[in-house]
């Protein structure tokens, strides 16, 4: 997956965690070392304090050191302490005959006291300095002596065991502590992305606003704007799109009503029966032609991203209606269907153009599917700061499946009724633009259908 959280997680945890690991090699070093070299100070001080005792009185090495002093150079509550004094010729004068050799000792003097080493001692790993001390003679040449002082490594190793427990419990919570901060920053720095996908998920399918650039981080306003400069071109072709149906539809609603007149002329003129079903038949091809031209004409002006707020103006909806349901008293009249209103004064702000084709797609719906000897009442009414519209017939009604379907366009649930499938996605986008609602319920006694459209 390719994923910009991902990408900045793996470039910042990655290096933090391997900066992370080297400090605490370094950290375990500045508290390890500094330990060692006390340990081994301790062991040269040991090694110097039994120089001390030490004299070369007639040419023979000899050592002043109480049974009371050996207990205490011994005494340790964790470690064994190991030591020898050796003469000249490799032998013992002192401690302990077994102790390992000394390698290497350097003799004494300002910048160095001791030489330390590892050895092994009954068994048990060991650490030692070894100090050759060279002893003035009264009757001779000086004496060499090499003193060696060791000591088992439990007590280092419980040091350095505490230090690694503690180093490695730091670091983790650091570790923790880093990749917790990362992850709060990365997703804090992509905060402006998350709330740009949000705004535009939440957009309709045909609003081609353009993103204001002054709401983005900068490094956003490259895209923004190109992504601006994309909805100009949708923009534009919707536009192109719009007006040539406008136009298209427009053009053909003369010639189509000439048309229409003189089919009727035709056909009052000339009473044969072959001819008359012929005018007959080309007179209902084009009446549904100019209903398919004006359903265009209408979906043109509901354009949702193409309308304009300033057309809105109040408009007395009880008188519009009164006024659309005249003009289908006579296709009502012709299926026996009962047709009629019961209107309140209302007034809504809208386009009275739309509200027009909103209410003609209504009724024109109601009446097409309502069968003979049906119902159907138009009705409005105020409600608080605005109102109702309804309109409901005793017809087959819609099954709650597919209520929010029959809003697409081009699509119809009765393939043996005449239609084009738009008259009620043009009542949605007439609804949409006017702020209003639009709903879909059983009519009265569970049968049929009722259209609610509640301006605010």
């Amino acid at each position: 997956m390719n994923s910009i959280r991902l990408r900045l997680l793996k470039w910042l945890i990655g290096p933090i965690l391997l900066i992370n690991l080297a400090g605490g090699a370094l950290t375990y070093m500045l508290a390890w070392l500094p330990a060692q070299q006390a340990f081994d100070q301790s062991l040269s001080d040991a090694a110097a304090a039994l120089g001390a005792r030490l004299n070369a009185d007639g040419g023979q090495l000899r050592i002043d050191l109480p049974r009371q002093a050996e207990q205490v150079l011994r005494t340790d509550d964790a470690d064994a302490v190991y030591f020898v004094v050796r003469d000249a010729a490799g032998r013992a004068v002192a401690g302990d005959a077994d102790f390992p050799p000394l390698p290497g000792a350097a003799p004494e003097h300002p910048g160095r006291r001791a030489m330390p080493f590892d050895a092994s001692q009954r068994g048990e790993a060991v650490r030692g300095v070894a100090l050759r001390l060279s002893l003035p003679s009264a009757s001779g040449p000086p004496v060499q002596a090499d003193i060696g002082v060791a000591k088992t490594l439990r007590k280092r190793t419980q040091i350095r065991h505490a230090v690694v427990r503690a180093l490695v419990l730091l670091e983790s919570l650091f570790a923790l502590a880093c990749v917790g901060l990362i992850w709060f920053s990365v997703s804090n720095g992509l905060l402006p992305l998350n709330r740009l996908r949000a705004g535009l998920n939440a957009r309709d399918g045909d609003d081609l606003e353009p993103i204001a650039a002054t709401q983005v981080p900068y490094e956003l306003e490259p895209v923004v704007s190109a992504f601006n400069g994309l909805l100009d071109k949708v923009g534009e072709g919707a536009r192109a799109r719009q007006e040539f149906l406008a136009n298209v539809a427009h053009q053909l609603r003369t010639p189509l009503a000439g048309l229409k007149t003189q089919l009727e002329w035709l056909g009052a003129r000339h009473a044969e029966p072959e001819t008359a079903q012929s005018v007959k038949l080309m007179l209902s091809a084009t009446e549904r032609m100019i209903r398919q031209t004006n359903q265009l004409l209408a979906l043109a002006r509901a354009e949702p991203g193409h309308f304009e707020k300033t057309r809105l103006e109040p408009v007395a909806l009880n008188a519009l209606v009164e006024e659309a349901v005249q003009s289908f008293v006579e296709r009502a009249t012709l299926k026996s269907i009962d047709l009629g209103f019961d209107l309140l004064p209302l007034t809504v702000m809208g386009d009275r153009f739309l509200l027009r084709d909103l209410i003609d797609n209504l009724i024109d719906n109601a009446i097409r599917y309502t069968p003979p000897h049906g119902t159907v009442t138009v009705a409005c009414r105020p409600d608080g700061e605005g109102g109702w519209l309804t309109v409901e017939d005793n017809g087959p009604g819609i099954p709650p499946a597919r209520r929010e379907q029959v809003f697409s366009r081009y699509v119809r649930l009765d393939d043996k009724t005449t239609g084009s499938g738009l008259g009620l996605a043009i009542v949605r986008d007439i609804a949409i633009v006017h702020g209003a609602s639009l709903t879909i319920a059983d009519g009265a006694g569970g049968s049929g259908a009722l259209f609610s459209v509640r301006f605010p």
